[in-house]
């Protein structure tokens, strides 16, 4: 998705197609546009939501830290979509339990939280467009937590390679990093990829994976 142009960075969104006229008009006056570096945290876990933000170019990470530092990605936020955590915070009042990390520089649209509510309130289309956004999210994270609670990891971490890859045969990751991704121990993963490239399936490097034979990676 290209960056909207200032004048009406709404009709960039194709979630937001559906907006009436009013509703559009008045979203483009109550928001503001941020850009922010990548690395950034976007919101940390215990902070209080502030603000709903729609993302026009770039990618959030969303993950949960355990006590222990174990970390697990929960989803990632692309151009023309918003963040489920954030609208729950917003909704029930609560501080945020996981974090938000710019992967790459973001260009984004900030709606503070009382627009954010005024609009939910008073535009059906407005709503609409926040609750379709949650419904297909909570369903990548029923995803999750059945892969997590009951998947193999070695299916998990081959198809999470694959993912990564979008089709260039490489991933730009360590194995923390996909570790990180599947919510497993750092060990876990370097031991399933050492058995991916004694089969031949792919070739590791410092700092990435090359994928040698997608087709035994889909079919593991």
């Amino acid at each position: 998705m290209a960056v909207p142009g200032s004048e009406d960075w709404t009709r960039s969104v194709p979630a937001l197609s559906d907006l009436d006229e009013a509703t559009r008009e008045r979203l483009r006056a109550i928001s503001r546009r941020a850009a922010l570096p990548a690395g950034t945290k976007v919101f940390g876990e215990g902070n209080p939501c502030q603000a709903y933000l729609i993302v026009l170019a770039g990618e959030v990470r969303v993950q949960k830290v355990a006590e222990s530092g174990r970390e697990i990605v929960l989803y990632r936020v692309g151009a023309g979509e918003t963040c489920i955590v954030t609208t729950a915070c917003l909704m029930s009042g609560v501080d945020y339990d996981a974090e938000g990390i710019a992967e790459s520089d973001i260009t984004a649209q900030i709606l503070p939280a009382p627009a954010f509510r005024e609009l939910l309130g008073r535009s059906e289309s407005f709503r609409d467009f926040v609750f379709r956004a949650y419904g297909t999210r909570i369903s990548s994270l029923l995803m999750l937590i059945d892969e997590v609670a009951f998947g193999r990891m070695d299916r998990r971490l081959a198809a999470c390679l694959l993912a990564r890859a979008k089709g260039t045969g490489t991933v730009a990751a360590t194995h923390q990093d996909l570790a990180v991704e599947l919510g497993s121990a750092r060990e876990v993963v370097s031991r399933l990829l050492k058995d991916f490239e004694r089969r031949g399936w792919v070739t590791l490097s410092r700092g990435s994976v090359t994928l040698l034979d997608a087709a035994a990676l889909g079919e593991n």
